[in-house]
């Protein structure tokens, strides 16, 4: 069977399973806080205080003069609430077929689809934060413009970009149990790689810059950045756009034959 043809079936069956998808994802976020007295409220709160802390610590403070000619923590969110989302997906996905090992072991279910059920619960609660964004900004007295909307070109940027590593992600964990802890200490390196405190276009020389631009998630920030601050439509970073989705489709591509390649020993390990 081709690739194509593969992926048009992939998509078959997502819309065919589409309610059960989300319904694993709203199970999902409430299985992360069972027996806690607010339960999926967590999954905001704890999001919400980091921004409070950064926000008292940075503005109040050490007072941090505006960046881009917006105060700092609006600057601030619009991209620690991407970096979230994308290292909240990466992390729950890629433990995801041992959590749902008896799905697994089904010879019918497609099991390529669990990961996703990671990245929609984490993007769920990315979506309410989008909002949260918008909220802050008319907080601040910034008016609402209609390129806001553009957010959602970058979610959906994003959230491809996580479904193809997910796949490799998930599928090497089943092997190598440890690979989630490497995960991890990889996303924390690349949060500092990646502008999210800092503006590479003004703390970076030229050349760093270049070398930081390799990191798909520069486009992510950068792209959260444009939308609600500099007021940049997508094509405005034409070229760093396309390397974007160069590297994301080959990591699509990439993460289906590592996930078809091993998919046969799943049950085996599990």
């Amino acid at each position: 069977m081709s690739k194509f043809k593969e992926f048009i079936l992939f998509l078959k069956d997502i819309w065919v399973n589409k309610s059960m998808l989300f319904k694993l994802s709203k199970n999902d976020i409430k299985s992360r806080y069972a027996g806690s007295f607010f339960g999926v409220v967590w999954a905001f709160i704890q999001p919400l205080v980091t921004i409070f802390v950064f926000w008292f610590v940075f503005q109040v403070g050490f007072r941090n003069p505006p960046v881009d000619n917006v105060e700092f923590i609006l600057w601030l969110i619009t991209g620690y609430l991407p970096w979230t989302y994308f290292s909240d997906g990466l992390m729950s996905s890629s433990g995801c077929l041992y959590e749902y090992g008896y799905l697994v072991k089904k010879v019918k279910f497609r099991t390529s689809l669990l990961p996703l059920v990671k990245i929609l619960s984490a993007l769920f609660i990315h979506i309410f934060f989008i909002f949260f964004i918008w909220f802050m900004f008319l907080i601040y007295g910034h008016p609402f413009k209609l390129i806001w909307f553009q957010s959602i070109y970058f979610s959906f940027c994003l959230t491809i970009l996580l479904i193809g590593m997910s796949w490799i992600m998930s599928s090497v964990s089943v092997f190598f149990k440890d690979f989630s802890q490497i995960v991890n200490i990889i996303l924390q390196i690349g949060f500092w790689l990646t502008p999210v405190f800092w503006d590479a276009e003004k703390m970076a020389t030229p050349f760093v810059n270049k070398i930081l631009k390799i990191n798909p998630m520069y486009y992510i920030i950068q792209g959260y950045r444009d939308t609600f601050i500099n007021e940049y439509a997508i094509w405005h970073r034409q070229y760093i756009g396309l390397y974007f989705w160069a590297v994301t489709l080959v990591m699509f591509v990439f993460g289906a034959i590592i996930y078809r390649k091993l998919r046969p020993h799943f049950a085996d390990v599990l």
